[in-house]
C-alpha cells in the first residue's frame, strides 16, 4: 500500500505548467513540523507535492505561501542526471486530494468567496505520465 496524508504549510506559492497535451501540473512544497522532543523544536521536513488536471488548476489559483493545507496521495520516487552528469534522486507526493485548511493571501486580496470550489479531486488522470 502506498498512501500518505500530510498537513503542513506552503513554503512558497504553487507553480503551474501545462503539458503539450494541455494537462495542468502544479507543484508546491509543504513544510511539516517534526514532533518536539524533550520540549525542543526538532525542525521541519519539506515535502514536494505534485497535482494534475482540475485539482492542479485549483491549487495554483487558490493556494498561497504560508497557507495550511492537507494533502492525500502516494509517494513517487525517481531520478535524473543533472547538468554535471550526477544522478539526482527525487521523492514527490502525487496528490489525489488537497484540502485548503487556510486560504492565505490569494483569498484575502480578492475578497472572493471560494466555498464552492469544484475539483478537489482530479477527474481524469489518463494524461498523467506515470
Amino acid at each position: 500500500m502506498n498512501q500518505v496524508i500530510l498537513i503542513g504549510n506552503l513554503t512558497r506559492d504553487p507553480e503551474m505548467k501545462y503539458t503539450q497535451s494541455g494537462l495542468a501540473i502544479t507543484r508546491f512544497t509543504l513544510a511539516l513540523n517534526r514532533p518536539k522532543k524533550d520540549g525542543q523544536d526538532q525542525g521541519a521536513d519539506f515535502i514536494n507535492i505534485v497535482t494534475f488536471g482540475k485539482l492542479a488548476e485549483n491549487c495554483a489559483n487558490y493556494l498561497a505561501k504560508g497557507g495550511k493545507t492537507a494533502v492525500s496521495g502516494r509517494i513517487n520516487s525517481g531520478s535524473y542526471e543533472d547538468k554535471d552528469g550526477k544522478k539526482v534522486y527525487t521523492v514527490d507526493v502525487i496528490a489525489n486530494s488537497v484540502e485548503f485548511l487556510e486560504w492565505g493571501d490569494k483569498k484575502e486580496s480578492s475578497g472572493t468567496d471560494y466555498s464552492d470550489i469544484d475539483g478537489f479531486h482530479p477527474t481524469d488522470n489518463d494524461d498523467i505520465p506515470f
